[in-house]
């Protein structure tokens, strides 16, 4: 699979690099962790290697949050 292949927008791994660096992004990623625990930090594993559906289900699963919803508008700009 293509790295930037059904990434948002067309971004790159260094966009999305920048915006977990930013504080919403840092916060979003702390609530990813605080849901989703063990299962987080697996699917982080498996999107870095290349597997990308575990990193999905987990984002999809958080999704449904409306702090996350609104961490992810601000990240949007």
């Amino acid at each position: 699979m293509e790295p930037n292949q059904n990434l948002p927008n067309n971004l790159s791994m260094q966009d999305l690099l920048r915006l977990a660096a930013s504080p919403a992004g840092q916060q979003l990623i702390a609530l990813m962790q605080k849901q989703g625990g063990s299962d987080f930090q697996k699917a982080m594993a498996s999107a870095a290697s290349g597997d990308y559906g575990p990193a999905k289900r987990t984002i999809e699963a958080l999704m449904a949050d409306p702090q996350a919803q609104k961490l992810l508008r601000q990240l949007g700009g």
